[in-house]
């Protein structure tokens, strides 16, 4: 087990990368269902409003910590989180283990045409990597019963031993949640926007932005009318709630 940290209700995970892809190896081998969470400030946030996101995020095996501002936060509550583990760095990591260990990839989500690039961009660089499925739901704000039973069996028919689902937070996260019961044992892992990056449809930030804690300011620059809200209008609210968090009401 390992430890986890509070954040606005949110246990987080306090954990190394390679301890990380330690266990997932142990559990894909033990053919356990693992449920992996990727959780900026935004997340957070929306866990701290809806105790259904919160229930789900709690529920995940692994919650991990994506964003400088979550770990400074985990820094002044005097719990602080071991590593900042973000989706962009996570998916190649995932990639390059799949490769190592022959573990066979499913892409589910993102927008039509870029799984198809992102699995062209990891057979270029991983040539025997194993990428058995990809399925592009449409966009519904809420799958219904039978758009859900096309995700479920695409996953169930190919049995894959990774599933990366890229449907935007949190509603990757609720979507295992409320699947798991159906759902063939796998490592799934809701990692994001990070699928365009990696494919190289998208940008992320130069390593001193990143380290400076200013990635969200180079994303938003790229998308200023989707990220205005949630950089401007629902973060500043972290830090006020952090406060409160550390020396009660």
């Amino acid at each position: 087990m390992h430890q986890r940290v509070n954040i606005l209700g949110t246990q987080v995970s306090s954990i190394t990368t390679s301890d990380l892809l330690a266990d997932f190896k142990a559990a894909i081998q033990n053919k356990k269902l693992i449920q992996v969470a990727i959780t900026p400030v935004n997340s957070i946030l929306a866990a701290h409003k809806n105790p259904q996101v919160q229930n789900a995020y709690n529920a995940a095996d692994y919650v991990l910590c994506d964003g400088m501002p979550v770990k400074w936060a985990s820094t002044f509550l005097n719990t602080p989180i071991v590593e900042r583990i973000t989706g962009l760095d996570l998916l190649p990591s995932l990639v390059a283990f799949a490769a190592v260990e022959k573990f066979s990839l499913f892409l589910l989500g993102a927008s039509p045409s870029v799984g198809e690039k992102l699995k062209e961009v990891i057979l270029q660089q991983y040539p025997n990597c194993n990428v058995i499925g990809i399925y592009v739901p449409p966009f519904m704000p809420v799958f219904d019963a039978a758009e859900n039973k096309k995700m479920v069996d695409a996953v169930n028919t190919t049995a894959p031993d990774i599933v990366l689902i890229s449907l935007t937070a949190p509603k990757q996260d609720l979507w295992v949640t409320q699947n798991k019961s159906q759902l063939h044992p796998a490592l799934y892992v809701g990692i994001g926007g990070a699928f365009e990056v990696m494919a190289g449809l998208a940008k992320r930030a130069p390593k001193w932005v990143q380290k400076a804690g200013l990635e969200w300011l180079y994303r938003f620059i790229q998308e200023p009318k989707r990220l205005f809200r949630r950089y401007f209008m629902e973060a500043p609210l972290f830090i006020p709630l952090i406060i409160k968090q550390k020396w009660g009401n």
